[in-house]
């Protein structure tokens, strides 16, 4: 129950809900329980009119008001069943409209945390794993605060009203009664343990084949186009073979509770009938009426006790997933915000000897960059595939934080910023354009969600993509598969460009967002960003010459350090990458 007791907040939060639910089914219970007492009274009722019959002392008024007594406890019977039904309808209104509440509330802390963790954490992680967390984790733990802990309260309190009852009626009939509880107990706590052992690997399992799944539909391109469904078909069958023998391991355990407590529950009415006959022969036990009471009161008992082993999966389940959760929700986020204030950037940016090593594979992608952009300027950074570009731009939006050296913007440390300001006042085309499965509008006003259609046309324009959406047949309203799979790569870098546009933000980052447009469309782009971004600090990461030739100024990066810097003109006159790269691209360009 400890992974359990992080869930404590939140019956504190709806500690009202709960307080009445308890409230409601401690009421409930005493209504419930007055049925045993009315069908035991009418039963002595029944046996002293028998024995007056007997007596030849029954009279037409004394039958008659036999009958009366009958009638009367039949009607209260059913009056206070139908209060015990009504006041159980609202016990699971309260803490079953709870459990749904602290659903909702524990799937936005976790996707939220999800939000707040690094980048390093899904390296690490599985997409499948995150999602069955979120979900199927989340799921079982509501059954712990909605079912589970409406049906302890429930048994709880009907024990020990009932055992009070019973008490009062016959205390040695009660002892009887009570024998089997204690091989119940040991019975639940024997197969809790295995059901908890046996619950954790079946989730762990439940998260490969999620994680499995998910991979494949992703990659099904690649899949299709190497002819390895089959391949990928008998893994997914051994795989859910194995998840499938889990769950029916958890099953079996399971299974064993029913049996057992109806069992139980069968052995406890026998010992009512045969110690109560013979205390009822001995004179103890006055009427017939008690032992059919003690009976029905063992009957009543019967669910709550059957419960018992259901509720106590459901725990044992709910512990490990919330023990699953809690691996998560206890990260600490690597990338903190320091200022709760708010931070006005106007974009200018300088790096001081920074450099950054990732931890996952100690590779030290940059060393001692030093460079400083103005507020209206461009710089463009070239490089070899690996050299350390995108990092740069990772570490300016803070996906990342510095190992050694500062990063300032406008004069402040970046760690210094309110860090969602930071980012909103930035607009990044990612290399691998990412687009949502919505349509191309949305997509586009991703970057400005209240961007009005002229606006979204005018930011489409401004990235040359606008005549291809018109030409699609529901134009701007074009639904796009997933990751935007209905656009080929150059149009779902220019809308990418778009969305970035949109937004009007003081800093611009551009890493290789232009690698899977043609020459001419580049060009268009650029002369368009020229104009945008005037007033902007940009940031172009690049293969291009002709993508970097008008930068304010230029950087070539080789193995995470700076080898050149300067305008185009400087560097096209030296010796060095750059110049050689202009004349490879030159003459590719001249033979195109």
């Amino acid at each position: 129950m400890k992974e359990l007791g992080y869930l404590n907040k939140y019956f504190i939060k709806y500690k009202f809900s709960f307080l009445l639910g308890i409230a409601i089914t401690i009421i409930a219970q005493f209504f419930s329980l007055y049925t045993p007492k009315l069908i035991s009274k009418s039963l002595a009722a029944i046996e002293e009119f028998d024995t007056l019959s007997d007596s030849k002392k029954a009279s037409a008024t004394l039958l008659s008001h036999f009958k009366s007594e009958l009638v009367t406890n039949i009607l209260l019977i059913i009056g206070t069943t139908i209060i015990a039904g009504f006041l159980t309808f609202l016990m699971r209104q309260t803490l079953i409209v709870m459990s749904r509440h602290i659903e909702f509330d524990l799937k936005n802390e976790v996707f939220r945390q999800y939000e707040n963790l690094s980048q390093q954490f899904y390296k690490q992680n599985r997409t499948g794993d995150l999602m069955n967390r979120i979900s199927e984790d989340v799921s079982k733990v509501r059954m712990y605060v909605g079912p589970a802990v409406m049906y302890t309260i429930n048994t709880f309190i009907r024990f020990a009203i009932v055992i009070a009852y019973m008490y009062n009626v016959s205390p040695r009939l009660t002892l009887y009664t009570l024998l089997p509880l204690p091989i119940l107990s040991y019975t639940i706590f024997k197969l809790s343990s295995e059901i908890n052992k046996r619950s954790t690997t079946f989730q762990q399992y439940l998260s490969k084949v999620s994680s499995f799944t998910q991979e494949i539909f992703s990659g099904i391109r690649v899949i299709k186009a190497y002819s390895l469904e089959n391949q990928h078909q008998n893994n997914m069958i051994d795989l859910a073979n194995e998840s499938k023998n889990k769950s029916l391991d958890l099953a079996r355990v399971q299974s064993l509770f029913g049996p057992l407590m109806m069992a139980l529950i069968g052995i406890s009415n026998l010992v009512v009938i045969y110690f109560g006959g013979l205390m009822y022969m001995e004179g103890t036990i006055k009427s017939i009426g008690t032992i059919a009471e003690f009976i029905l009161y063992v009957n009543m008992l019967t669910w709550p006790v059957a419960s018992l082993g259901w509720v106590s999966s459901m725990v044992q389940e709910a512990e490990a997933s919330q023990k699953r959760l809690n691996e998560f929700l206890k990260i600490e986020p690597e990338i903190k915000n320091a200022n709760p204030n708010h931070s006005t950037i106007e974009g200018s940016i300088t790096f001081n000897n920074v450099s950054y090593t990732y931890e996952d594979t100690n590779i030290k992608a940059i060393q001692n960059i030093s460079f400083s952009v103005k507020k209206g300027q461009t710089l463009a950074i070239l490089g070899k595939t690996g050299a350390g570009k995108s990092t740069i731009l990772s570490l300016i939006s803070r996906l990342h934080d510095v190992t050694e050296g500062e990063i300032t913007i406008d004069g402040s440390p970046i760690q210094a910023l309110n860090l969602y300001d930071l980012r909103n006042s930035i607009g990044i085309v990612p290399q691998d354009a990412f687009l949502f499965s919505d349509s191309i509008k949305n997509n586009i006003k991703f970057g400005k969600e209240d961007a009005s259609d002229s606006e979204i046309e005018s930011a489409a324009k401004s990235a040359v993509v606008h005549a291809n959406i018109i030409g699609f047949n529901n134009q701007y309203d074009t639904i796009l598969g997933e990751r935007g799979i209905t656009l080929s790569g150059g149009q779902k870098q220019r809308v990418s460009i778009a969305r970035a546009i949109i937004k009007n933000p003081p800093i611009l980052l551009f890493d290789d967002c232009l690698s899977a447009v043609d020459t001419e469309t580049e060009e268009a782009i650029l002369n368009n960003l020229n104009e945008i971004c005037k007033n902007k600090t940009t940031i172009i990461v690049s293969h291009r010459v002709s993508s970097a030739k008008n930068a304010d100024q230029i950087i070539v990066i080789d193995e995470g350090k700076i080898i050149q810097q300067g305008s185009h003109n400087q560097l096209i006159n030296q010796e060095g990458y750059y110049a050689e790269l202009y004349l490879k691209q030159l003459s590719e360009k001249e033979l195109l």
